[in-house]
């Protein structure tokens, strides 16, 4: 039986597709690349979308599309803690600041 896999489309909305080749962990080898590139993107020379770009070969909006579907899943939790529940802290301040701004433009 296919594992089934979550993915944004073009147009944002998620779907599920076969898994491209699921690893142990539960996650396929580009997820697994993205949050290793998540936990050491500094490390890379320029712009982090010049990096995503190169790496990935995906544009930037896209590939926080695929990041902010992936942090979501339990599969990515169990393989890297710290890191998703970093980045899940991260989006969800981004979101209050931004939700804030457009009260305060609102009033």
């Amino acid at each position: 039986m296919a594992e089934l896999h979550a993915v944004p489309d073009e147009h944002g909305d998620i779907t599920t597709t076969d898994a491209p080749e699921t690893r142990p962990s539960g996650l396929s080898e580009r997820d697994e690349k993205i949050l290793a590139f998540e936990r050491q993107w500094w490390k890379y020379a320029g712009a982090k979308e010049q990096a995503v770009r190169e790496l990935f070969d995906l544009p930037a909006t896209r590939y926080y599309q695929v990041l902010n579907a992936l942090i979501d899943t339990p599969e990515a939790l169990a393989f890297d803690p710290m890191l998703v529940k970093r980045l899940r802290r991260l989006r969800s301040s981004r979101h209050r600041a931004r939700s804030q701004r457009r009260l305060g433009a609102e009033a």
